[in-house]
């Protein structure tokens, strides 16, 4: 069986490509994989034998990209030659899709964290005319992940009528973060479920899971430097149940493990797919 053929019966599923051990590993080992995703800015700059490697993997399986510097909720001017470089990436590579952040990180300076945007009718609108001029200048839709957050933001409004007001108002569509759903639910004190259930399926294209860490019951740290828990596999099979078969991401940023380790739980993500989308128990 080739490594680009979907594995699941219903999902496609991938992980994160990053230079160094795992990249290797995938070079030799050629893991049954659905895609591979990559942050478009950390492979721009490259050529010789690096693009070379890169473009080999390509030839056997899809790209999908999320990128990390766009800050589309920022307050500074969006960077243009940062989109144009973007966008050469995107037209050479052409990738399934282009994601970012719901969020800033950047001002006057890069702030190398991924900030909470306020959830107010102002932002919503700010945000919404820099996805429109992104797009544009693209000429590709913008698919925006749900962020974790930590602090309280100056808001008039709560996270999940946020989002909706922005894709309702802007022509893109939404990466939904399955382990940011959790964390944040139980950091602000609100049912995932519910939030889950609120997020309109048609806009859904896309799909991560990840670990974190809980420092106390009531406090979850999103690392991706874990495996995935048990409460958060029950938070993506109803969402497959309410999104349908939807692309999904493993990520895993920090802590790396071996291959192996990591396409176990690919593994777990195509049956949980497989049973939440049959109506089979789990």
């Amino acid at each position: 069986m080739r490594p680009h053929e979907p594995q699941s019966a219903t999902v496609p599923v991938g992980i994160g490509l990053r230079r160094g051990e795992l990249m290797r590993e995938i070079e030799t080992q050629r893991p049954a994989l659905d895609f591979l995703e990559v942050a478009p800015e950390n492979w721009i700059r490259f050529g010789g034998p690096a693009k070379a490697r890169f473009k080999a993997l390509l030839e056997d399986y899809p790209l999908y990209t999320h990128g990390l510097s766009l800050s589309i909720g920022g307050p500074a001017p969006l960077e243009m030659g940062f989109v144009d470089a973007v966008g050469e990436f995107l037209d050479e590579y052409q990738p399934r899709l282009y994601s970012e952040h719901l969020s800033f990180c950047s001002d006057n300076a890069h702030l190398y964290d991924l900030m909470p945007i306020p959830f107010t009718e102002a932002a919503i609108e700010h945000v919404v005319a820099r996805i429109d001029t992104v797009q544009q200048r693209l000429g590709r839709r913008l698919v925006l992940e749900n962020v974790s957050y930590y602090s309280p933001v100056a808001s008039t409004m709560d996270e999940q009528s946020f989002i909706l007001k922005i894709l309702e108002r802007a022509d893109c569509d939404l990466l939904l973060d399955v382990n940011n759903v959790f964390v944040n639910s139980v950091n602000h004190g609100y049912d995932p479920y519910a939030f889950i259930d609120a997020m309109p399926a048609e806009r859904v294209c896309y799909l991560h899971v990840a670990g974190h860490h809980e420092v106390e019951p009531n406090l979850i740290i999103d690392t991706h430097g874990a495996p995935v828990s048990t409460p958060v596999w029950d938070l993506l099979a109803h969402t497959y149940r309410h999104v349908g078969a939807v692309p999904t991401l493993l990520e895993r940023d920090f802590d790396i493990p071996p291959l192996t380790d990591l396409m176990d739980e690919v593994a777990t993500i195509r049956r949980v797919a497989d049973q939440a989308l049959n109506g089979e128990a789990a």
